[in-house]
């Protein structure tokens, strides 16, 4: 499981550098793609949480799981608060609905 969320983790941020180095023309189809695979990768990590044994049950105790803090530590600064948010729902057993994603 830890390797699919690696893998989406991977693809994020393929897909953030690309976004960052975007031309006017493709600036939009970079981000919904950024936008998308940020997503899948919190649907991987949420899916992992919630079956994990045992549960985290805060923020701070996901955060103290070597695995988690290290990709933490390499998102992009502008990513990690959006990146806290979305962990905090999960740990508190809160799920987005579709349109309630922060830029829509």
């Amino acid at each position: 499981m830890i390797d699919k969320i690696q893998a989406a983790y991977d693809e994020m941020i393929a897909n953030w550098n690309t976004m960052q180095s975007s031309d006017m023309d493709s600036a939009g189809d970079d981000a919904d793609r950024f936008q998308s695979s940020f997503y899948r990768f919190i649907e991987e990590l949420q899916e992992w949480l919630v079956t994990a044994e045992p549960k985290p049950r805060t923020v701070d105790a996901a955060m103290a799981l070597p695995w988690l803090a290290e990709l933490y530590e390499e998102l992009p600064a502008p990513l990690m608060l959006n990146f806290e948010t979305e962990l905090e729902l999960i740990v508190e057993g809160i799920t987005r609905e579709e349109d309630a994603r922060y830029d829509e």
